[in-house]
């Protein structure tokens, strides 16, 4: 069966452009200033053949600086669209005369122009993954009637010491003057290209509600999906599913926040709620948050509390950004 077809690919194409300017390590904010490793990176998704049939894949390929690559395939599909879940195997790479290898025994893949070409080890081609862009559907998500607008791009007065960039967008380390019990958020966000960046060090930020509980943001595109990875509420809990895209899309978390509940004389009786969808997928459903994340600007308590958009010392882009209070 070619359940491993995909777990050793060998990606060709673009040589000459990756090699020169693969060892760029800046962090990059924009496709034009990414190194050109970028372009190989991203989603790819087809059939193979497989012993019992067409087998459904997505491979998911990250670049990870000086022309070394990842492959992550997975049977099924990509995550929120057909991946069983099952744990995959990942195989390592390493641009070479033009062309980035992941050799396998019982299969072998060519990325060029967009798709990846699958062959068995007796050359014949057993399928074709074409390169997949995708989008949250809920990119552009108009404000209802009643909600605060953060920002639109217009200025950063909703926020302390926001900063905007050239092109109207709001950048890390800042936190809104409005302050808020229970509420619906929806954040717009674009993690920055960092190939060069290991773990925590790959585009990191987050988004605390009430300055208190931080819904983990990071480049954790191809990943298991922890607690500290994107999507992750922070030392509580892992998404249920790890639907970070590629960096530099744009991608959005809408967040049911539930306020945690306090009597009179300061004493907590009921912890904070979350139910966090990201890029469109449900991966906390109604989540008890039982303490604040450590780092969190604020402690525990039954006041109003701000987003927080956390600084951790690399570039991140936001837009779109309102709350609805709630009840």
């Amino acid at each position: 069966m070619m359940r491993s077809s995909l777990m050793m690919i060998t990606c060709l194409g673009l040589g000459g452009l990756m090699a020169e300017a693969a060892d760029k390590k800046s962090p990059a904010v924009s496709a034009e200033s990414a190194d050109a490793d970028f372009a190989l990176q991203g989603e790819y998704a087809g059939e193979i053949k497989g012993e019992d049939g067409p087998l459904k894949i997505g491979v998911q390929v990250i670049a990870l600086g000086g022309g070394k690559f990842r492959a992550v395939p997975l049977i099924g599909g990509l995550p929120g669209a057909g991946w069983n879940q099952e744990k995959p195997k990942t195989v390592d790479g390493q641009l070479k005369d033009g062309a980035v290898r992941f050799p396998g025994e019982e299969a072998t893949g060519v990325l060029r122009n967009g798709q990846i070409h699958v062959a068995d080890p007796d050359g014949n081609r057993v399928g074709t993954l074409n390169k997949v862009v995708r989008k949250s559907p809920t990119l552009g998500l108009k404000a209802p009637q009643g909600a605060v607008t953060l920002f639109d791009g217009s200025d950063t007065k909703h926020f302390k010491k926001g900063r905007k960039t050239a092109d109207g967008l709001l950048m890390q380390g800042t936190t809104s003057v409005d302050t808020f019990q229970s509420f619906k958020l929806h954040l717009e966000f674009m993690l920055s290209y960092m190939p060069q960046g290991r773990g925590q060090g790959r585009s990191n930020s987050g988004c605390y509600m009430q300055g208190r509980y931080e819904v983990q943001i990071l480049d954790s595109f191809g990943l298991s999906g922890e607690h500290n990875e994107c999507g992750g509420i922070y030392s509580v809990k892992k998404p249920d599913v790890n639907m970070c895209l590629p960096p530099l899309s744009w991608q959005t978390y809408d967040i049911q926040f539930t306020a945690a509940k306090f009597d009179n004389n300061g004493k907590k009786t009921a912890n904070a709620r979350m139910t966090v969808k990201h890029n469109g997928v449900l991966i906390h459903n109604d989540v008890e948050v039982p303490k604040r994340t450590t780092a969190s600007p604020l402690t525990e308590g039954s006041q109003n509390g701000p987003i927080y958009l956390q600084d951790h010392g690399n570039p991140l882009r936001f837009r779109n950004i309102w709350v609805l209070p709630q009840n």
